[in-house]
């Protein structure tokens, strides 16, 4: 997840590196990671490279440069402008916003190459009635059909794994699954056997992440996430999409060696598994 190769300096577990991102393709590079998954989100949205032609093609380089490719958005944005969480007459306003700004994110991915876009519907913009799911429904599906073909949406819920499943049916759009975070799910207390043998061809993406049941992101392993349910139940389904490691942080100023750490950690379940 881009971010997690730049030390935060006080400015959270996930943020977009303006100061840094150039050099985290490199950085990337060196510790053998295929990807970095792009943050786009609320916070200086117009500085973001996906925002201009300039920053585009400056993308466009360094994944030529050192071969680590951009697959995926994560859409942060959303988090914090959910057109459906205000009140009526401002409702209207920010929902145009979310449009147009997610239509210009769009286009840069179409000219990238970036197949899927992440839109995040937990915490702030977590969908929590059915007014609110049948309004980000069909907001959703109005964006879909003018996008290009060749970019799927990933839905990031806290729904339990039988509602997510009937809610991304309900769009009936093959081109809207599911992202899937371990940590998230953890966290709250869901089965990861259950959840992804229930999710099965409509899971997208997946960020590997843990959390204490009904507390914060610790270290792979540490907290409630039962990786060996998660891994065995990928296998059955035959999982064959990405994983990005969205974990937590180390010491700072040894982040490389932290997402070493977390490759080695997230590998063996990959090799045991047969994934």
């Amino acid at each position: 997840m881009q971010g997690r190769l730049t030390c935060p300096k006080g400015r959270g577990i996930q943020f977009f590196p303006f100061d840094n991102w150039e050099n985290e393709f490199f950085a990337a590079q060196k510790i053998g990671l295929e990807e970095i998954e792009f943050i786009f989100d609320y916070d200086k949205y117009t500085q973001n490279p996906l925002w201009t032609e300039e920053g585009i093609e400056k993308i466009k380089e360094l994944k030529k440069k050192t071969g680590v490719q951009v697959n995926a958005v994560c859409f942060d944005y959303f988090m914090r402008r959910p057109f459906y969480k205000a009140d009526f007459e401002e409702q209207l306003l920010i929902k145009k916003e979310n449009t147009e700004i997610l239509e210009k994110v769009l286009l840069a991915m179409r000219e990238l190459g970036i197949g899927l876009i992440e839109i995040p519907l937990v915490d702030d913009s977590s969908l929590k009635n059915r007014l609110e799911k049948e309004a980000f429904q069909k907001w959703l599906l109005g964006i879909v059909d003018k996008a290009d073909t060749s970019i799927r949406f990933g839905l990031e819920t806290d729904l339990n794994p039988g509602d997510f499943l009937e809610y991304i049916k309900g769009f009936h759009n093959a081109r809207i699954g599911a992202n899937y975070d371990s940590g998230n799910s953890s966290g709250i207390g869901y089965d990861l056997y259950e959840e992804v043998t229930t999710l099965r061809e409509h899971i997208f993406n997946i960020h590997i992440k843990d959390r204490v049941y009904q507390g914060t992101t610790v270290q792979l392993g540490t907290g409630s996430a039962d990786f060996e349910r998660l891994f065995k139940g990928l296998s059955e389904i035959g999982y064959s999409h990405n994983f990005i490691l969205q974990a937590a942080r180390g010491d700072e100023g040894k982040e490389e060696d932290n997402i070493s750490g977390q490759m080695k950690f997230v590998r063996k379940y990959i090799e045991k598994y047969n994934i």
